[in-house]
């Protein structure tokens, strides 16, 4: 492997997402995250074992103050080079960085810094009264973290996005000032062009529509800058800086479609435009159809995922710009069938854990701990990437130990103090009290995949232990929920007792039919008593929207679906969506559809769970999904659906799968794996790397 900057596993990744997570403004205000944020380990020894036939000379790079040891001797100073002396050694390099994480570069003939070095935060080395050093080591050692900064000036702490010059598409007089239309919801940094005049100040408000960005009192984001000559102050960060031209691009990135400016003072300014910023991604999945509705569904929900695909995965690009486990997780099954891009859900689950000790749950919100543990079994599902659960696990033991120290006498977990029960933005009342059926599902979920990651990693007293605790809740799942009367799980049982709830609602339902927690008899009678009746409290979200229809199509009722996804979807690309929203109802009229959380414009326009269908299209239509890790082995299993033709690709880690479906034909072709394509009574066995068709009318 070539030479690459490593560090700590989950430190860079913690730290990263910590600038980002941290760029939140509202009006103007700096506005952190809520919960607990960790750091970086300050000091972080490196180390590797080598064997050399002739000596060699390495050239070192490190974010930090650092020293070397070799075989155990600390060298003078902080060698740039260092030749190491041919046979059996043992480098050491410790490096200690307060600002940044402690990162090292290491390039040689042979000796490379890679994720094959050994790293701690805690050397537990001691000194006997003679002098002399230890010869072991308490210390638990980790294989070192890594991206792709591999070249010594490619410093990982400098790491920016890419960005773009983008043009506004639309310029005019309103009222005091001027509106600039840059045509779709987009991200990035404002540029102010051709700024003439001597003192004044210049006024910005934006917006993802046209009335924010005109509602000088309540738009979500706002900036606010006095010019004085040459030199510029932001009044909320009271930065300053010095013009070098008539152009001066902000420091401040926001998420705007509109931008409303009005200047003070004899300050003029021309068109502005502004510097798109993004993580550059290959679109290695497709999709397309007869229906060129649905085709504009794919493209807007592949936009939207691209958008909020950042250092992390986030939610929205206005107002949070946060990383919520809730929504990552439908960001990284949306992008196994989009980028397959492992790199961003790797720092997304570091990030969303943090660091021991444990004190509350991820995001503080209870169900967000589950999707965590779940999203770390998918990944390995679609990527068969075991070398990051061996990583992880150690922080899911942790995490787990919380949970399990938080649950009642009947070993289901209900909300405690400092406990978010979140669910999902209901347009009803849910009691939140008491043993939630959707809860004590995940729970049960996330006992399973610790079982499955204890074995894994080779913890058979873990693998034990969650496979009794697994055992044991799945159990009471029925007989504490299931309702004979209603023939569906009810939402709760009163905290304390038993007692069952009145409210029967979809969250716990689909999900025990996604996760296969009841019989084949008992889905068929949820879906026709809960899932596909009108009668029923209705999902408004496009959050909990991905998990219903899933839960349609995986009964193979994609036809039910279709019509779904265009009225639900293709309502708002209806109203003007460029981008899919954190919330859709129909219903709602004229600027309704922009507010939310007691809010004129509280809503996102942008929000990464509004992209669903591309995973629905992927998974369920074109209907490949991995049945062993890394699509050793998959399977696909198309249906249109009652489209007329449809085609597209899915990304693996060995390459696509490409399938091509008519009203008489399917097509499929697969670069490697081990395929089976199932239609009704066909079954056929897929090649890699051989094109298949089999005629079925």
């Amino acid at each position: 492997m070539k030479s690459t900057f490593i560090w700590y596993p989950g430190d860079y990744e913690i730290w990263l997402g910590n600038k980002m997570n941290n760029r939140r403004t509202e009006r103007g205000a700096f506005f952190p995250p809520f919960w607990k944020t960790d750091s970086h380990y300050v000091t972080v020894e490196f180390s590797k074992e080598v064997c050399l036939e002739q000596e060699e000379t390495i050239d070192i790079v490190a974010e930090g103050t650092y020293n070397l040891k070799l075989d155990g001797k600390l060298q003078f100073g902080m060698p740039s080079t260092f030749t190491v002396p041919a046979g059996n050694h043992k480098i050491c390099i410790k490096v200690h960085n307060q600002a940044t994480p402690p990162t090292l570069f290491v390039e040689g003939k042979t000796i490379n810094s890679d994720s094959s070095w050994k790293v701690t935060y805690e050397d537990k080395e001691w000194i006997d009264e003679s002098g002399k050093a230890s010869d072991t080591s308490a210390t638990t050692y980790m294989d070192a973290g890594y991206w792709n900064f591999d070249s010594p000036d490619k410093l990982p702490s400098k790491f920016q996005l890419c960005r773009e010059k983008k043009e506004a598409v639309c310029v005019e007089r309103k009222n005091f000032g001027i509106l600039a239309d840059f045509g779709k919801e987009t991200f990035g940094f404002l540029t102010l062009n051709h700024i003439k005049g001597d003192k004044g100040k210049i006024h910005i408000y934006y917006g993802e529509s046209q009335e924010e960005a005109m509602d000088k009192d309540y738009c979500e984001t706002l900036d606010k800058i006095a010019i004085d000559g040459w030199d510029i102050t932001d009044l909320a960060t009271k930065k300053s800086y010095h013009r070098v031209s008539e152009d001066f691009t902000l420091e401040s990135s926001k998420a705007f479609r509109y931008v409303y400016i009005e200047v003070e003072g004899d300050i003029v300014i021309g068109k502005p435009s502004m510097e798109y910023e993004y993580l550059p991604e290959t679109y290695r999945g497709s999709f397309r159809c007869n229906d060129e509705e649905v085709n504009r569904i794919w493209d807007i929900g592949a936009y939207t995922m691209h958008i909020t695909t950042r250092e992390c995965f986030i939610d929205g690009i206005k107002r949070d710009r946060w990383v919520w486990s809730g929504d990552a997780i439908q960001s990284y099954l949306m992008n196994y069938y989009l980028f397959f891009d492992q790199d961003t859900v790797k720092r997304t689950i570091w990030q969303l854990r943090g660091k021991d000790p444990v004190s509350a749950h991820i995001n503080t919100i209870m169900d967000y701990t589950f999707f965590w543990f779940k999203s770390i079994a998918d990944y390995y599902l679609y990527t068969g990437d075991k070398h990051f659960v061996v990583q992880i696990y150690p922080r899911m033991q942790t995490m787990m130990d919380h949970v399990l120290s938080r649950t009642n006498e009947n070993g289901m977990v209900e909300g405690l103090a400092g406990d978010w029960v979140f669910v999902d933005w209901a347009d009803f009342p849910m009691d939140k009290h008491g043993a939630l059926s959707f809860e004590q599902i995940l729970f049960c979920k996330s006992l399973e995949t610790m079982q499955q990651c204890a074995q894994l990693v080779g913890n058979s007293a873990d693998e034990a232990k969650y496979s009794k605790l697994a055992k044991e809740l799945r159990a009471k799942l029925l007989p504490t929920f299931w309702n004979e009367e209603k023939s569906a799980l009810v939402h709760n049982v009163k905290s304390g007792s038993l007692q069952q709830g009145e409210q029967v609602n979809k969250f716990a339902n689909m999900f025990a039919i996604i996760l296969n927690y009841l019989s084949e008899e008992q889905k068929e009678i949820v879906m026709q008593k809960v899932m596909l009746n009108p009668d029923v409290l209705k999902i408004t979200t496009p959050y909990m929207r991905f998990y219903e229809l899933e839960a349609i199509c995986s009964r193979g009722m994609q036809t039910e679906v279709l019509p779904e996804i265009k009225s639900y979807w293709g309502g708002m690309l209806r109203q003007g969506a460029t981008t899919f929203w954190e919330k859709y109802i129909p219903e709602e009229t004229g600027t309704q559809h922009l507010a939310m959380y007691g809010r004129p414009y509280g809503k996102s326009l942008c929000h990464a769970w509004g992209a669903s269908p591309i995973y629905l299209l992927g998974k369920y239509f074109l209907g490949i999904k991995p049945t062993k890790p890394g699509y050793e082995e998959y399977i696909i299993k198309p249906s249109l659906g009652g489209l007329q033709w449809m085609e597209g690709t899915v990304p693996t880690p060995f390459g696509s799968i490409y399938v091509k479906m008519t009203d008489e034909e399917i097509i499929v072709k697969s670069d490697g794996g081990k395929g089976t394509l199932i239609y009704n009574d066909i079954i056929m066995e897929i090649p890699a790397n051989e094109i298949k068709s089999i005629k079925y009318t």
